[in-house]
């Protein structure tokens, strides 16, 4: 069974972000997709893959072993750079989020659960198999939290869960003070924010 710190950070977001007995996104399919495109890439750049240059992400031309080499190479092959919103905007997928998901499925973290609905459709749920990684990354954001000394990823992580309103959730009553900070100072949590506030005004003129 891998450890928590052996877990890349969109596999350590959607553990935390999933209901541990029924399997479901704790928040709305759009905000999910939106911060795991977001936790793609702070991954690269804690990996030294891509950086923030000015207003644009850039490629640093270095070629690490990653899960989402894919991304990697849109980045760098990408005819113009673009904002880390817009790189998250256009990373978000249900493929990709299925397919970090079946990542944990396959450690053996969490079971996959298909069910259908209606006779038709078909949803898959990922309840957890094994709580140890789980409770290994909550100890680790719960010290980051109170301002106790935290790795970059554990960092990244709390910043990324803190933009998707995921923290309230995960520690219900706990000072989100030192994670607002984090997440104000970190360009893909920025980015996910951005994205989120975007979604929303756009769900609002439709509701209009």
């Amino acid at each position: 069974m891998p450890k928590a710190d052996e877990l890349n950070l969109p596999q350590a977001l959607l553990l935390l972000a999933t209901t541990d007995h029924d399997g479901r996104s704790a928040v709305p399919h759009a905000v999910l997709t939106a911060a795991l495109s977001g936790a793609i890439l702070a991954e690269l750049e804690l990996l030294g893959a891509i950086e923030l240059h000015g207003k644009h992400v850039r490629a640093t031309g270095t070629s690490p072993q990653t899960d989402f080499g894919n991304q990697l190479e849109l980045i760098r092959d990408g005819s113009r750079p673009h904002t880390p919103k817009r790189w998250v905007s256009m990373l978000e997928s249900r493929a990709e989020l299925r397919r970090v998901y079946e990542g944990l499925a396959s450690l053996g973290i969490v079971d996959q659960v298909g069910e259908r609905r209606l006779g038709l459709f078909r949803r898959t749920r990922y309840p957890e198999k094994d709580h140890a990684p789980e409770a290994a990354l909550l100890e680790k954001v719960g010290a980051a939290l109170s301002g106790g000394s935290a790795d970059p990823r554990t960092r990244a992580l709390t910043s990324l869960l803190y933009s998707a309103e995921l923290i309230g959730k995960i520690f219900p009553g706990i000072d989100q003070g030192h994670a607002r900070e984090l997440a104000h100072n970190y360009w893909p949590s920025r980015a996910v924010a951005a994205e989120l506030r975007m979604i929303r005004l756009a769900e609002a003129e439709t509701a209009s």
